[in-house]
């Protein structure tokens, strides 16, 4: 079984609400799909078994043997990531596109590409089973490539192992990493906030995830923050056939918890939040909601 978490919106805790699903109890497959921001192995800390090199396109290299300063490179660069400097053409590979136009129009041949190979996909053991996750290197074209890859991973290792749940860390919004992360999964879950900005995202969202499946719950994290806007979304989920798994409240020990490098299941498995988590997890187990 895959098993997605996603928010239409960064910040509303998809993450803390992922490594304590993770922790609960049996073992399984973690795959952090949000390869922009992965932040997931810093609170399990997984080995790296496995490391793969990720191609995500490709960046311009100036030949200064062939370079001429003739500066049409510059002036045709729609993303202003060529600049003659002290007396060079230096171009930025954080702003650099890789769309090639630069090494076509060079007069003298001397821009090449060459292949972007800064990122990385890993995987290996960590406490309850094991992680694979994605790390695009900075000014990387996420176009959801990576999160396939990280999800085909994941697949082989949960079959190599038998181990029969896999738990997707998607990344907020609703671009194209996360029809990636949510294209062929068995249930999705929606983590949401009691802000008008988080039920706009979650109604932009959840239009989203129902195309894909119809077994799609809705959690209200830090709920008693804004009780009359939780109770809105409430609302809104029981007007819209959206299942409601529950309300977490705010609950500083999350925070604390992941400060160690824990969840919060892991580190207050008494707490009310731990036990809401633990009561959401196994009714998800039992009867698919």
């Amino acid at each position: 079984m895959e098993l997605a978490v996603i928010s239409g919106k960064g910040g509303t805790g998809k993450s803390s609400v992922t490594a304590a699903f993770a922790t609960v109890g049996e073992r399984l497959v973690v795959a952090d799909c949000d390869v922009d921001a992965a932040n997931l192995y810093l609170i399990f800390n997984p080995e790296h078994n496995n490391e793969q090199v990720y191609i995500g396109g490709h960046k311009a290299v100036v030949d200064h043997t062939l370079c001429t300063l003739c500066g049409i490179c510059e002036g045709y660069c729609r993303f202003d990531a060529i600049k003659e400097i002290n007396g060079k053409i230096v171009i930025s590979e954080t702003s650099c596109d890789g769309c090639f136009f630069c090494s076509r129009i060079c007069p003298m041949n001397a821009i090449t590409m060459v292949r972007s190979d800064k990122s990385r996909m890993y995987s290996g053991s960590f406490r309850n089973g094991i992680m694979v996750y994605g790390r695009l290197a900075p000014g990387e074209e996420n176009s959801g490539k990576l999160v396939s890859m990280v999800r085909d991973e994941a697949k082989r290792v949960a079959t190599e192992q038998g181990v029969p749940v896999i738990l997707l860390d998607g990344p907020p919004g609703i671009g194209c990493p996360v029809i990636s992360t949510v294209t062929g999964v068995d249930r999705m879950i929606i983590v949401t906030e009691p802000t008008m900005s988080g039920l706009e995202d979650l109604k932009r969202v959840f239009e989203v995830a129902r195309k894909f499946t119809g077994k799609v719950g809705i959690i209200i994290n830090k709920c008693d923050l804004n009780h009359a806007m939780a109770d809105r979304i409430e609302g809104w989920c029981t007007a819209h056939g959206a299942s409601l798994l529950g309300r977490l409240p705010y609950d500083s020990r999350v925070t604390e918890a992941m400060v160690a490098g824990r969840s919060v299941t892991e580190m207050f498995p008494d707490a009310e939040i731990s036990n809401i988590i633990k009561d959401i997890w196994n009714n998800l187990s039992t009867n698919g909601k």
